[in-house]
C-alpha cells in the first residue's frame, strides 16, 4: 500500500512522499547556466527557501553524468577548530561519499591514505587534484549550510584553497572540481555584511571568483496550481485550483515555506474541524483565511528566526516600523546596511525601486509583533477590548460603529497631542484598536499599492466578508476629494458597495465625528479625528 503524500515544511522534500511545486525549470536553469560551464557559485537565499531541496534535486539530475560530492556543514562545528580538523573532516566525508558511488577501488584506496600531519589542508588539495585528474567523470562539490561558520577564519582559508585551485585550473596548471556549489543565507563572495551585529565587517572574501546567482527560486502561481492539481487528483475536493493558487501566492509571494505551510495547515488542521468538517469545506476562501490565522499565531522556526534577527539588528527593525506604521517611502539601495540585511534574511524586497515588505504574511505577522509589544498596557487596546462585543452582530463586523467608537476614544485621549505625534502614531493606534476586535476570527492587512505617508488602505477579511478602510492624513478639501475618488475605484476592484475613510485632520476648526455620503454609486463612511 502506497503511503499518502503530504505537504512538507521540515527538511528535504521528496517527490514520492510530498506534494511539491515542480521546480524542474529552476534546476535546468542552474545546470545550463552555471554547472555545465563550470562555474563556482553560491545559492544564497533566506531561511527555509528550498535550498536543501534544490541541492537534492540537482544531485539526482547530475549523478548520471558527474561525480557529485554533497556535503553539509549543518552539524560540522568541530571541523572548524583548526585547519587539521577541517581537512580531516572533509577527507572523511568525501571518502564516505565515494563508497556510495561507482568509483574504482584504486581511486578509493588512494583517497583513503592518511593526510599529512604537518600540512593537512595542502595535502587535501593535492588529493583533490589527483582524484579529479584520474576520474573518468567531472567532479562537482556541493556544500549545504555553508555559512554556519562563514565568520570563521579557517572557513576563509578553505575558500582560499578552492579559489587557488580554480584559478590554476583556468590556467591549465591544476585539476580540481569542475563546479562548486555553496548553499546558505549569505552570499559568501561578499562578506562585507556582518556575520554578527557586534562584529566588524569583513571584506575581500576569497569567494570573489564566484558567479552571480540570479535564478528566481520563488514559487509561481502556475507552479502552486500544479501542486494543488496533484493533491486534487488524490482527494477530489472540488476546489478551484487556479483561484486557490492565486490566494496562496497573494499572501506568500511564492516564499516556499509559506506556500507549503499554508497548504499543510489547510490539509491537516483546518479540514476535519467542526467548522470545516471535510477537505472540500476546507479548500475554500473561508478555509484559507482560517489557515492564514493559524499561521499568524503559531510559533515556527521561520518566525522565531525573524524575531531573533529583529532583536539583533535594531536599525533594520526601526526601518520596518517606519514602513509599516508611518508609510515612509525608502529608496532601495543595496549598499545601505539595514536594507542589505533585510534582503538577505528575506524580510524585504525591491518594488518599483522602493523597499517593501517581502510578502503579505510577513507584513501581517510584523504588525502583530510590533503591536503586541504595547497592547496590554495601551489605553487604546484596552478600550477596544471593553467594547468588543458591540462590534460583532452574528457574522457581520460593524465597521461604522468601530469608526465611531475609535473617533470618540481618540478625541478624548489624544486630541491635545501634537500634530507630529498624531501623524506618526494615528494609524498605529487605529490598528491597535482594531486588532483585539477581529483577533482570532478575522485578518487584516495593508494594501501595498496604497501605503504612503498620506494614504493607507486597510483590508479586513472577516468571516467571508471584506471591508476596506482608507486611513489618511488630511491635506485639504481637494486632497480629500481625490482620496474619495481613489477609494471608489478600489471598491470597484473588490466588487464592494461600501467603503470607509479615517482622516487624521490637523485643522483647528475641524469637527470630529462620523458622517456618510453617497458618491459614484458607492456609500462612503468617513470618520474625522
Amino acid at each position: 500500500m502506497n503511503t499518502p503524500r503530504k505537504f512538507n515544511t521540515t527538511g528535504v522534500c521528496i517527490p514520492a512522499l510530498h506534494y511539491m511545486v515542480d521546480t524542474s525549470s529552476v534546476t535546468k536553469q542552474i545546470i545550463e547556466k552555471y554547472i555545465v560551464p563550470g562555474e563556482y557559485f553560491t545559492i544564497n537565499r533566506a531561511r527555509q527557501y528550498g535550498k536543501t531541496t534544490t541541492l537534492e534535486l540537482l544531485f539526482q539530475q547530475l549523478e548520471k553524468d558527474y561525480i557529485v560530492l554533497d556535503i553539509s556543514f549543518e552539524a560540522a562545528d568541530e571541523y572548524f577548530q583548526s585547519l587539521k580538523t577541517l581537512a580531516q573532516g572533509l577527507w572523511m566525508d568525501i571518502g564516505d561519499l565515494l563508497l556510495c558511488q561507482n568509483i574504482s577501488s584504486v581511486l578509493q584506496e588512494e583517497w583513503r591514505r592518511p593526510l599529512s600531519d604537518d600540512f593537512p589542508l595542502r595535502d587535501l588539495g593535492r588529493r583533490i587534484t589527483s582524484f579529479c585528474s584520474k576520474s573518468e567523470k567531472k567532479v562537482i562539490l556541493m556544500i549545504d549550510e555553508v555559512d554556519k561558520n562563514a565568520d570563521n577564519q579557517i572557513f576563509l582559508t578553505f575558500l582560499g584553497l578552492l579559489r587557488e585551485k580554480y584559478l590554476k585550473q583556468k590556467l591549465g596548471k591544476d585539476r580540481t572540481f569542475h563546479s562548486v556549489i555553496l548553499a546558505g543565507v549569505y552570499d559568501i563572495k561578499n562578506l562585507k555584511l556582518k556575520m554578527r551585529p557586534e562584529e566588524d565587517s569583513k571584506y575581500n572574501s576569497p569567494w570573489n571568483i564566484a558567479a552571480d546567482f540570479n535564478v528566481n527560486m520563488a514559487f509561481s502561481e502556475d507552479g502552486i496550481a500544479g501542486m494543488l492539481s496533484e493533491y486534487e487528483k488524490d482527494y477530489h475536493t472540488g476546489m478551484d485550483t487556479d483561484s486557490m493558487s492565486r490566494m496562496i501566492y497573494a499572501y506568500s509571494s511564492g516564499y516556499p515555506f509559506l506556500v507549503s505551510r499554508l497548504c499543510k495547515l489547510l490539509d491537516e488542521q483546518v479540514a476535519g474541524t467542526e467548522e470545516y468538517p471535510s477537505r472540500s469545506d476546507a479548500w475554500t476562501s473561508n478555509g484559507f483565511q482560517k489557515a492564514v490565522r493559524l499561521l499568524l499565531f503559531e510559533n515556527n522556526t521561520l518566525f522565531d528566526d525573524m524575531f531573533k534577527k529583529l532583536d539583533e539588528y535594531k536599525t533594520l527593525s526601526e526601518m520596518l516600523v517606519s514602513i509599516l506604521f508611518s508609510g515612509r517611502s525608502i529608496s532601495y539601495n543595496p549598499d545601505t546596511e539595514e536594507i542589505a540585511i533585510g534582503v538577505r534574511f528575506g524580510f524585504v524586497k525591491s518594488t518599483n525601486s522602493q523597499v517593501a515588505i517581502a510578502n503579505r504574511i510577513f507584513e501581517m505577522r510584523l504588525y502583530n509583533y510590533y503591536l503586541s509589544r504595547e497592547d496590554v498596557s495601551n489605553d487604546t487596546y484596552q478600550s477596544a477590548i471593553q467594547a468588543k462585543n458591540q462590534f460583532i452582530h452574528g457574522a457581520v463586523l460593524d465597521v461604522d460603529l468601530i469608526l465611531r467608537r475609535f473617533t470618540e476614544h481618540f478625541t478624548d485621549v489624544y486630541a491635545s497631542n501634537s500634530d507630529k505625534f498624531i501623524e506618526e502614531n494615528g494609524r498605529r493606534l487605529f490598528l491597535l484598536y482594531l486588532r483585539p476586535i477581529i483577533n482570532g476570527t478575522g485578518n487584516y492587512y495593508v494594501e501595498a499599492r496604497t501605503r504612503s505617508m498620506n494614504r493607507t488602505d486597510i483590508i479586513i477579511d472577516y468571516l467571508g466578508k471584506q471591508y476596506i478602510i482608507e486611513t489618511k492624513i488630511w491635506r485639504g478639501n481637494e486632497y480629500n476629494t481625490r482620496g474619495e475618488k481613489q477609494l471608489i475605484g478600489y471598491l470597484d476592484d473588490y466588487h464592494l458597495e461600501k467603503g470607509y475613510m479615517l482622516s487624521f485632520c490637523f485643522n483647528k476648526n475641524k469637527v470630529p465625528g462620523v458622517h456618510e455620503i453617497t458618491l459614484g454609486g458607492k456609500i462612503l463612511v468617513e470618520a474625522i479625528v
